[in-house]
C-alpha cells in the first residue's frame, strides 16, 4: 500500500512561507510604531538639543577667550554685549535641522541673562503654564532646572503643561561656569500617535493579510505550474508515451528542469528503442542456431545416421552453432555483469607495455593463417599504469578482435601505446572501411551495428563491454574514424598514485 506523507505540497508551502513573512512584517512594523517610535523620537530631539546647546556653549567660550565681556549690570540692570548677540543670532540662523526651539542664557546668580524664543508657547518664559503664580522668565521651575545644571554641569529634563504639550530641556554649563546655556523644544504627540496605530493596526493588518492570502495563492499558482506539467509529463512517460513535450520556455531553474526532462525523455525513449533492437537481435541471433541444431539433429536422426561422413558434417555444424550460441549468452552475461558493477574493478601498478606484449602473442597464429600483421609501437621504457590487468586485457581484446574484422586490404591493424601527461595514450588502429560519421555517436552502444557492418558475424556487444569497463575505470575514451582510410579506437589510463598517496576510487 502506497503512504502518502502528511507533509503539504509545494503550493501550500510557498503560501504558507509568504504568509508568514507577511504576519512577521506586521508583527515588526507594529512594534516599532507602538513601543519604539516614542523613544527614539525622544533619543533624536535630545540630541539634536545637545548639539545645539554644546554650540552656543562653545561660542560663549571662545568670546571668553578672545577676553569679550558677555554681560555687565548697568545702573541696576544685566546688559549682554551686542557683538555676542549678534555672534549668536549668526550661529543660531544657521542651524538646518531644529527650527523651533527657545535658549535660555543666566549667570552665576542663577538670573536671566538672555533668552531667545523661536517656539510657542515656551514653558521656560510662560512660566504662567507650569507656575501659576508667577509669569516670570526667572520663575521657581526655571530657577530650579538652573541650579541642578549648574551642580551637574548638564541636565535633560521635560517640562509637561497641563492639559498641554510637553516640552525637552537640555542644559549645558560654560567651561568657566559663569554662564548656563538651557535650550528647549516641543515633542509632538508621539505616544498618541503610537496609540492611534496601534487602534488602527489589527485592521490594516486583515486587510494586507488578506491581500497576501490572495497574492501568495497566484504566486504559487504560477511558480507550481511548471512542476504539475513535470508531474503530469512524468506519469505519461511512466505509461510509455515518450513523445510528451514539457514548456521550457522560461529562463530560470523551472525551464532549465523541463528542458533537462525533455532531454531525459528523449534518452529514455532511445534507451527503450535500443531494449527492443537489442532483444529482437538476441532473439534472432538465438534463433539462427537453435533451429539449426534442432534441424540437423533431426536430420542426423532421420536420415544420416548410417551415413558417417555426412553424420560427422552435420554433427560438426551443430557443435559450431552450439558454440556460438553460447558465445552469445557468455557476452551477454558478460555485459550483464560489468554495466552492473556485480564485477568489481580492482586498479593496481603493472606496466601496460609487458600486457600489450602479451596480447600480441595471441594474434600470432590467426596472423601467420591469413596474411595479416599486427605492429606493436610501444615505447623502450616501461609504461606504469593504474587499472585492473585482466578488465584491461578484456578490452583489448574486444579492440582487437573488432579491428581485425574491420582490416583493410593491407593486412596490418596497429597497437600502439603513446606515455602522456595523464598517463598512458592506447590506441587500435586499422586501415578497414571506417565508420560514417553519422554511426560515430552510437558504435559503443549495446548491439548497435552501423551500415555498413550489416550482415558480418559477431555478437555486437563486446564495444558496449569495453565502454563499461573504460567508464568503472574512469578514463577517457573514444573513436575517430575516416571513410575509406581506417579507425582509430582510443583510451588514456592513469598514472599510479604516488607513494603514501591514497588512490581515488574509479568512477562508476
Amino acid at each position: 500500500m502506497a503512504r502518502f506523507s502528511a507533509r503539504p505540497g509545494i503550493r501550500a508551502q510557498l503560501m504558507l512561507f509568504l504568509c508568514s513573512i507577511c504576519l512577521l512584517l506586521l508583527g515588526l512594523f507594529w512594534f516599532l510604531s507602538t513601543q519604539m517610535l516614542e523613544p527614539l523620537y525622544n533619543r533624536r530631539i535630545e540630541e539634536q538639543l545637545s548639539a545645539q546647546a554644546d554650540e552656543i556653549v562653545r561660542l560663549m567660550d571662545t568670546a571668553t577667550e578672545n577676553g569679550e565681556i558677555l554681560s555687565s549690570w548697568d545702573f541696576g540692570e544685566l546688559m549682554v554685549s551686542d557683538t555676542f548677540r549678534e555672534a549668536l543670532y549668526q550661529a543660531l540662523s544657521k542651524n538646518s535641522e531644529l527650527t523651533n526651539f527657545c535658549v535660555d542664557i543666566s549667570d552665576t546668580t542663577l538670573r536671566n541673562v538672555l533668552y531667545i524664543e523661536n517656539l510657542y508657547p515656551c514653558l521656560l518664559h510662560n512660566s504662567t503654564l507650569i507656575d501659576s503664580d508667577s509669569s516670570s522668565p526667572n520663575a521657581p521651575t526655571v530657577l530650579q532646572m538652573r541650579r541642578t545644571c549648574r551642580e551637574n554641569g548638564q541636565l535633560l529634563q521635560s517640562l509637561r503643561a497641563p492639559g498641554g504639550s510637553s516640552q525637552m530641556v537640555v542644559g549645558r554649563l560654560t567651561a568657566d561656569g559663569s554662564y548656563t546655556v538651557l535650550v528647549t523644544t516641543s515633542l509632538v504627540h508621539v505616544g498618541e500617535a503610537g496609540q492611534v496605530l496601534g487602534r488602527m493596526l489589527p485592521t490594516i493588518a486583515a486587510l494586507i493579510f488578506a491581500f497576501a492570502m490572495a497574492a501568495a495563492w497566484l504566486f504559487s499558482q504560477w511558480f507550481t505550474k511548471p512542476l504539475r506539467q513535470l508531474s503530469a509529463a512524468a506519469r505519461q512517460v511512466a505509461r510509455g508515451d515518450f513523445e510528451i513535450q514539457v514548456d521550457s520556455h522560461r529562463r530560470d531553474e523551472l525551464g532549465s528542469l523541463a528542458r533537462e526532462f525533455d532531454h531525459m525523455a528523449r534518452e529514455v525513449q532511445r534507451a527503450a528503442q535500443m531494449q527492443r533492437d537489442l532483444l529482437a537481435n538476441v532473439s534472432h541471433d538465438l534463433r539462427t542456431p537453435l533451429t539449426l541444431i534442432k534441424g540437423y539433429a533431426e536430420t542426423v536422426r532421420d536420415l544420416t545416421g548410417d551415413d558417417k561422413a555426412h553424420r560427422d558434417e552435420q554433427m560438426n555444424i551443430i557443435i559450431d552453432e552450439a558454440d556460438r550460441l553460447t558465445a552469445l549468452v557468455s557476452r551477454v552475461m558478460e555485459l550483464s555483469k560489468v554495466t552492473s558493477g556485480a564485477e568489481k574493478c580492482e586498479p593496481v601498478r603493472f606496466d601496460f607495455c609487458q600486457l600489450c606484449d602479451e596480447v600480441s602473442e595471441r594474434y600470432d597464429a590467426i596472423c601467420a593463417q591469413n596474411g595479416w600483421q599486427l605492429q606493436l609501437e610501444l615505447p623502450d621504457q616501461p609504461v606504469e599504469v593504474w587499472a585492473d590487468p585482466s578488465m584491461m586485457e578484456r578490452a583489448l581484446h574486444n579492440l582487437l578482435g573488432n579491428a581485425m574484422h574491420h582490416i583493410g586490404p593491407d593486412g596490418v591493424f596497429i597497437l600502439r601505446a603513446i606515455p602522456c601527461e595523464e598517463g598512458c595514450r592506447v590506441e587500435v588502429e586499422d586501415h578497414g572501411p571506417g565508420i560514417p560519421a553519422e554511426d560515430l555517436p552510437y558504435i559503443f552502444d549495446r548491439y548497435y551495428r552501423s551500415r555498413a557492418d550489416a550482415g558480418k558475424t559477431g555478437t555486437g556487444l563486446g564495444l558496449s563491454i569495453t565502454r563499461a569497463i573504460f567508464q568503472q575505470h574512469g578514463c577517457r575514451f573514444g573513436v575517430e574514424s575516416t571513410v575509406g582510410s581506417g579507425t582509430t579506437f582510443w583510451f588514456i589510463l592513469k598514472h599510479p598514485p604516488k607513494e603514501g598517496a591514497k588512490a581515488k576510487p574509479p568512477r562508476s
